[in-house]
């Protein structure tokens, strides 16, 4: 099982108590991969973006197992603007702004460095020299050991790895963005503010750089179990992939939540689950296999 814990409610809508157990289940199952952000969740009434990091480092602290779990966290998307529930005051990915606020993740989740640290969103106001030479120097100084970016579009990406290589620079290993086995309408502008859909270029791009492909939104907020499906995925090409989807799971006795991931892990692609309960995790837990006719059918409906 290779998913990442997507701790978005940690601190807010999931209480300590609730957040603790997740993460005590989540490590017990094999689990290693926990992902959040300097700004979670920023965007509720009454929140400051400090809520998730702050209830991971009070867990770290409690069970004294950083050395178990690999700890992921994101800059460039907290406000500046004390009560902007937007992304319009963001901080950006300036040089000052990537110490700063490297500083106070680590101080947040009580750790002396962060595993994989990503550019949350894109910052175009910023030469990106400044920004890939800034992730740079928290590397060289022993505060990240990988550095990713999410949400960049992948000409961006490549440019950014290509000032890392010309400059001996430590490069972006890490890419995150938003994909399932369920795809948008094309062109469709996402209702979600920041969110950066994966294309078939991605795709051909990280398989052939070797970088490691984190997605978010991997099983579209609980469309495939019991929400409604968001309108940008009404097209033709969502009923015939869910009907290939519920014939497959009924095959193998499995949900449609645990078919889609193991989808997504059969491409080598880490998916990253958020979860309020234990009965949800104990659901993602389980470990489906895709044989490869199995896979061929889910890739074959357009």
């Amino acid at each position: 099982m290779t998913i990442a814990l997507g701790t978005i409610p940690f601190g807010t809508t999931v209480d300590d108590q609730t957040s603790f157990a997740i993460l005590d289940r989540f490590v017990e199952g094999g689990g290693t991969l926990i992902d959040t952000a300097n700004n979670y969740p920023f965007w509720l009434d009454g929140a400051t973006g400090d809520e998730s990091e702050t209830t991971i480092g009070r867990w770290l602290a409690s069970r004294g197992n950083r050395d178990q779990v690999v700890i992921s966290t994101k800059c460039g998307g907290r406000p500046t603007v004390p009560g902007d529930l937007t992304l319009d005051s963001a901080e950006g990915l300036s040089a000052q702004v990537l110490a700063g606020a490297a500083e106070d993740s680590l101080r947040r989740l009580g750790i002396d460095h962060i595993d994989v640290y990503w550019a949350h969103i894109e910052d175009r106001s910023v030469p990106l020299e400044e920004t890939v030479g800034a992730f740079n120097d928290l590397v060289t100084a022993g505060k990240v050991k990988a550095v990713g970016a999410s949400n960049h579009a992948t000409w961006r990406l490549e440019r950014a790895r290509s000032l890392a290589a010309s400059h001996g620079w430590t490069p972006y290993t890490y890419v995150q963005l938003r994909h399932s086995y369920l795809r948008p309408r094309p062109g469709v502008r996402l209702p979600e503010g920041g969110h950066v859909q994966v294309t078939e270029e991605t795709l051909d791009y990280v398989r052939s750089e070797g970088l490691n492909l984190w997605v978010y939104t991997s099983l579209l907020s609980g469309a495939y179990a019991s929400k409604p499906l968001p309108e940008q995925y009404d097209h033709p090409g969502t009923a015939r992939r869910l009907a290939v989807l519920d014939e497959v799971a009924s095959e193998l006795g499995a949900t449609r939540n645990q078919v889609v991931l193991a989808w997504l892990q059969t491409q080598d692609i880490v998916p990253i689950v958020g979860v309020s309960s234990l009965a949800q995790l104990e659901e993602l837990l389980t470990d489906v296999k895709l044989d490869p006719d199995l896979r061929a059918r889910l890739d074959a409906p357009a």
